[in-house]
């Protein structure tokens, strides 16, 4: 039986690395694409360097490759980020999806392409529930993806994946608080943990059930379908902190620079498919993987 052609965008990031590992062991012939040179999966994972803002050297990638799929992981995901040059993250996160998206129709046009949004996204029939740049350039994507399947009639699948966390290179607060906490172990950092608000809540998915999610949707996810990815158990920011204080070889205090819940809570519409998924990974040992990561980078 051939293998099916995955190309998957993003590959050296957070969820590109778990994903390019996930779906090589489920088989399929994988192309990691980033912008940088790069080594993946000790050269399980075949991987090509291509600038996705530049529309013919991503025409080129698409031309040579020919993919069956195409999971787009790429882009600019720092909102501090997204304030500072919004330009760049209109470019990467929402211009280039445009640009891979008319190289796949022009090229292989029987494609099935998965686009990850973001939780982050806004409301576009109300203009106020804008946060930043970044949310806009989110949700400017999802709508060239959205447009892209309904004039072209292209094949295009779109995932909502809530706060993905777990053992990788992320900006997560629970990649955070981690290394901060490896810092007082190893490096002998002083031992206080400051957090926001201890009362803050927010819905969590480890990366790796996230890739599976993906897998799910390749599989079962309806072209034109946008669907919430969430574990539907929502965490207090006080039990990731009490979390790390279990699991730590040393103790240490947390202080609270806020004690009241968020005035807002992003609230996901509901979906069929993949809505308060089953954790295969459960949230103590996303934290605990997360720890020992940290700890593996300061060691």
């Amino acid at each position: 039986m051939t293998k099916q052609k995955l190309i998957i965008t993003g590959a050296t990031g957070f969820t590109g690395i778990h994903a390019c590992r996930y779906f090589h062991q489920a088989g399929y012939e994988v192309i990691g694409v980033s912008r940088q040179p790069s080594k993946i999966g000790n050269n399980q994972v075949h991987f090509e360097s291509c600038d996705l803002t530049n529309k013919e050297e991503l025409s080129d990638l698409i031309q040579r490759n020919k993919p069956d799929r195409v999971l787009h992981l790429a882009g600019q995901n720092h909102v501090p980020s997204s304030w500072s040059n919004p330009i760049a993250s209109l470019e990467t996160n929402t211009i280039s999806t445009a640009y891979l998206l008319e190289a796949i129709r022009q090229q292989t046009p029987n494609c099935k392409v998965l686009v990850v949004g973001s939780a982050l996204q806004f409301d576009v029939n109300d203009i106020t529930t804008l946060d930043h740049p970044y949310s806009l350039s989110k949700t400017l994507q999802v709508l060239v993806a959205q447009s892209w399947e309904l004039l072209y009639e292209m094949n295009i699948v779109i995932a909502k994946p809530s706060n993905l966390i777990g053992p990788g290179k992320s900006n997560g607060v629970c990649s955070i608080l981690a290394r901060k906490v490896a810092e007082m172990e190893l490096l002998g950092a002083e031992k206080v943990l400051t957090v926001n608000n201890l009362l803050a809540q927010r819905d969590f998915l480890d990366v790796r059930d996230a890739v599976c999610g993906y897998e799910i949707l390749f599989k079962k996810g309806q072209s034109g379908s946008m669907h919430d990815m969430n574990s539907g158990l929502p965490k207090y920011l006080k039990e990731i902190t009490s979390s790390l204080q279990a699991i730590s070889s040393i103790d240490f205090t947390v202080e609270s620079v806020k004690d009241k819940l968020e005035e807002k809570i992003s609230k996901l519409p509901s979906d069929l498919l993949l809505e308060n998924m089953p954790a295969l990974i459960p949230f103590e040992k996303s934290i605990e993987d997360i720890l020992n990561y940290q700890r593996g980078l300061l060691r």
